[in-house]
């Protein structure tokens, strides 16, 4: 079983659908970033659910411990940093199987393949924190040498630039929702803020910090999603641990949240603006938004704190055994993971009684509006706009033509939203933006406490949604109705031990010792300052003593053992026969590129059932539900809605279906039932009850007239530009869309369909356009359609694979394929030699043909599926083996090959490409391998003369 064993937890971090959660820590003898389903630990009935994964992946790429993980906005990549000073950005791999452990009985397996798409080489030193810009345009990184890294996130490993100026180790980062700042926290005592414009430090911020004495692992400060306060992680006010307030206006720094017995390590603004919960039947009195900020201290405990209230909402005590390391909300603003250094994730669940109601997008606009001038809606993509570079000369002219009139309707003196259109930058570098900040600001509440105290209630401006997601489409968030309670549970790897603390120990801090209130009137304004224990009528905001009553007393716990699912065989065969998913979109992205296993057998319906002739219905196929989505595409983001007979006109029921794509819509109609759906960033394939395949662009035009299959639909795919399409009849068709024209004709399973209890496993269809077939004997097939044959691509009980042993061959610089056809095939890592080691007594010489047909099998199995990555791969390592082997006669052959004739002749069928790779280029390659054996530096020789004559020619 695969848990952080106790291991220290550093970070964690919910994917902006809500579906997922990513953690980084330590491993045995590595670093870990992991993937785990949300599911479970939102849902007990999940938790109990065996056949719903727990663990979705597992990463050990990172030489060492990761310090940190976070998901870009738009959820498509993770990035990580770790103490091997490396960041790594994850993508999710389009192949998706659950691929186990190759070779393995046991139940351990990805779910979702993630691999790492990109290396960011820069820092010298352990890397402690990193973070998105809103839109993803940039991401920062920060070390432990000093520096801040901001690399270019549209095309990494692209490095924008490096800021200097702290003296101490960088701990953490956080952008302005705007992105017109960032702002870094670290050991030497200060706060610094950047302007994303120049690169050039805009505030240096050294008084709250100057008292502190100690350091704390991580620095995790937080931004406000209006913009409006950056709120630090360790700061000292009269010898007591705070997080210090700084305000975007002036950088001041007259308040802090006070109260925790030790440093501050993490705070995290909630991504919601709130506005008081109107009771019911009352007249709804206009109240001011606030926002709401969780801080973990060293000290186990956790604070809430809304900037409305002058206490904490509420505090947990001893939540943990060790210091907390990070924060993550969920985007609904109602769900909270917290990890520490012991080990644990607590999951915890507010309800919209405790903390308000969310402002909507209009609300959030108008203030947008009053602040920026500007509708969310534009500004966000004006964000994008300002950093696009401008290649067309006419692009350019009619740009400025647009900004000169633009300035001309800005007449001065003019305040409605509609006259003051700010020049394109001004958006994104806010400019004309802080002045009507400013004057915002001095409307500010202010009131005096009844021991003269000045309390500000902070105006909130909205945050710049920066998720390219509609929450529309995010049905999967569920929030749960917890009542006025607020539950804490422990997710996945949570440690049984842990006691379940008493509801006594949840109080108000106990911050109103006199140290705390003494300081506090040494720095007036102080929003949170605790008042002092004589409460006056004015003073107490009895709003929030009820609330900190029922809190404490309803406040549960329940810890949870790490019971890890371990997604094996078994699983997948529940799978198969396919319970709906509760929620439609839980697994959106495992359905676009290939449902892997048709989700529930029913009977074929006796109006569809073909004629006797016909084959018998050898597959099962999906059953019909009123409606379903699914995510077709990641980039560009496509997401497919159904709804099945939405009406009825004339006697027939139509089924609508919608499509948006990166936030456009289309819809159309169809006269029957859709049963399932598929699609690719290019098309989009429906197939119905009556048998009908419709194809249509990402843009909804129809593709492909109706076509009629014998049988219904078993499972379909969509890669690129061609439809695959498995029916009940156990036949296999594919059509090349752009081509129009069928690759692959009703070709029947039969052949490959031995043994009456053998079905399909696995479907999936490659981006070259080529099927292949999982069945449940473990053998994998594809059919090549230049062969008109079905080729045996993988066995999982082939021997061969088990006794080849060619780890020697493996070059350290190459990474594997993992997310190859064949890959995905065979299962995650091909063990090499997995029984070699047993067969020590076999003959070498044995040993070596079983090695050799091992990777002859690869390199012809990957050459049918057309996954030039593949073949390039495994040919690398052929070379290599026949080097190591000596075998002179066959290293000869591969050369010829690769090199072709060197003078042209009418009678050569030389092919100088292999799946697009050039062959003379291979053997660029193959040569430095053949160069490591001294007995054939003839052969090395030769083939290196003839490469050289032939680029001369």
């Amino acid at each position: 079983m695969l848990c952080y064993t106790g291991k220290p937890i550093f970070s964690v971090d919910i994917h902006p659908d809500g579906t997922k959660f990513a953690t980084g820590g330590q491993g045995e003898d590595s670093g870990k970033v992991m993937i785990w389903n949300m599911a479970p630990v939102l849902r007990e009935e999940d938790e109990k659910n065996e056949n719903i994964p727990k663990m979705l992946c597992q990463m050990d790429n990172h030489l060492a411990c990761v310090n940190c993980v976070r998901w870009s906005n738009n959820g498509l990549y993770l990035a990580s940093g770790g103490d091997d000073k490396l960041v790594m950005v994850w993508k999710r791999a389009a192949f998706i199987g659950p691929s186990t452990v190759f070779g393995s009985s046991s139940k351990l397996a990805n779910v979702e393949q993630w691999r790492c798409v990109t290396i960011l080489r820069n820092h010298t030193g352990d890397v402690m924190d990193v973070a998105w810009s809103p839109h993803d345009i940039w991401l920062a990184s920060c070390s432990v040498d000093n520096t801040i890294v901001i690399w270019n996130a549209r095309k990494f490993p692209e490095m924008v630039t490096c800021l200097r100026g702290h003296t101490g180790l960088v701990k953490g980062l956080t952008w302005d929702p705007v992105g017109k700042y960032i702002a870094s926290q670290a050991d030497d005592h200060s706060l610094k803020v950047w302007r994303t414009v120049d690169w050039q430090m805009e505030a240096n911020i050294t008084k709250p910090f100057s008292e502190c004495g100690g350091t704390t692992h991580v620095l995790r400060l937080s931004w406000s999603p209006d913009g409006q306060y950056l709120v630090s992680a360790h700061a000292m006010n009269n010898s007591g641990p705070t997080a210090q307030i700084v305000e975007r206006d002036g950088w001041k720094t007259n308040m802090d949240f006070v109260g925790h017995r030790k440093a501050v390590t993490v705070v995290k603004f909630n991504p919601k603006i709130f506005k008081k919960k109107q009771k019911n039947g009352s007249s709804p009195k206009p109240s001011c938004p606030y926002c709401c900020c969780a801080v973990g201290s060293k000290d186990r405990s956790l604070s809430v704190w809304l900037t409305s209230l002058k206490r904490p909402l509420v505090v947990i005590h001893d939540l943990f055994d060790k210091s907390i390391m990070d924060i993550s909300w969920t985007l609904t603003g109602l769900g909270m993971l917290v990890c520490s250094m012991d080990g644990t994730v607590a999951y915890l669940d507010f309800s919209l009684d405790e903390l308000g109601d969310p402002l909507n997008e209009e609300e959030k606009n108008s203030i947008h509006q009053n602040i920026y001038g500007k509708s969310l809606a534009i500004t966000s993509t004006e964000a994008q706009l300002s950093t696009t570079i401008i290649e067309n000369p006419e692009m350019l002219k009619y740009q400025q033509e647009r900004q000169i009139s633009a300035q001309a309707n800005s007449a001065p003196g003019s305040t409605g939203p509609e006259s003051s259109a700010p020049k394109l930058n001004s958006v994104m570098n806010g400019e004309s933006l802080e002045d009507i900040r400013k004057n915002l600001l001095k409307k500010q509440v202010e009131t005096r406490t009844a021991d003269g105290r000045r309390r500000i209630t902070p105006l909130c401006i909205a945050q710049l949604d920066t998720g390219d997601f509609s929450p529309a489409l995010f049905n999967s968030v569920p929030i749960l109705p917890s009542g006025s309670s607020m539950s804490c549970q422990l997710a996945p790897h949570v440690k049984s031990s842990l006691l379940i603390t008493s509801a006594s120990k949840i109080e108000p801090m106990k911050a109103l010792d006199s140290r705390f209130t003494e300081r506090s009137k040494a720095t007036p304004g102080v929003t949170s300052a605790i008042s002092s224990t004589v409460k006056t009528k004015e003073d107490t905001s009895s709003d929030s003593e009820d609330k900190m009553a029922t809190i404490n007393k309803n406040l549960s716990f329940s810890k949870r053992k790490p019971e890890l699912l371990l997604d094996g065989g078994e699983v997948v065969e529940k799978r198969k026969k396919g319970r709906p998913r509760k929620d439609k979109m839980a697994a959106p992205i495992a359905q676009s590129f290939n449902q892997i296993t048709p989700p529930a057998e029913r009977e074929p319906s006796r109006v569809a059932a073909p004629p006797a002739h016909v084959a018998v219905l050898r597959l099962p196929t999906p059953s019909t539900q009123k409606a379903f989505s699914l995510q077709v595409s990641m980039e560009p983001s496509v997401f497919l809605e159904v709804e099945n007979e939405m009406s009825v006109v004339a006697g027939s029921k139509l089924s609508q279906l919608r499509c948006s794509r990166d936030g456009r819509d289309w819809n159309t109609l169809l006269p029957s039932s859709v049963v399932t759906a598929a699609g690719s960033s290019d098309i989009l394939a429906v197939a119905c009850e009556d048998r009908m395949l419709s194809v249509f662009s990402s843009c909804g035009r129809r593709l492909l007239p109706a076509i009629q299959l014998a049988t219904p639909v078993s499972a379909l795919h969509c890669s690129a530009h061609f439809v695959m399409v498995l029916t009940a009849g156990a036949t296999l068709s594919i059509w090349d869309v752009q081509k129009q024209k069928a690759l692959v004709k009703n070709e029947s399973l039969q052949t490959i369909l031995s043994g009456a209890d053998t079905t399909v496993s696995q479907s999936l269809l490659t981006q070259q356009g080529v099927p292949v077939i999982g069945l449940s004997n473990g053998k994998s097939y594809c059919f090549s359609s230049s062969l008109e044959t079905w080729t045996l691509i993988a066995d999982k009980g082939d021997s061969l694979v088990q006794c080849a042993d060619f780890r020697s061959c493996l070059s350290t610089q190459d990474a594997p394929v993992s997310s190859g056809p064949l890959a995905v095939m065979q299962g995650r890592n091909l063990n090499a030699g997995r029984l070699a080691s047993r067969l020590s007594s076999t003959p070498h010489h044995l040993q070596h043909s079983m090695t050799l047909a091992f990777l002859e099998n690869q390199l012809a199995s990957a050459l049918t599926l057309q996954s030039a990555q593949e073949y390039r791969y495994w040919l690398l390592i052929y070379a290599r083996f026949l080097v190591n082997e000596g075998s002179e006669y066959r290293l000869k052959e591969l050369c010829k090959e690769l090199l072709g004739p060197v003078h042209k002749s009418a009678a050569t069928a030389w092919e100088p490409t292999t799946l697009g790779l050039h062959k003379r280029e291979l053997l660029r390659e193959v040569l430095p391998v053949i160069g490591e054996n001294l007995r054939f530096q003839r052969l090395f020789t030769e083939y290196q003369d003839q490469l050289e004559l032939l680029r001369n020619k």
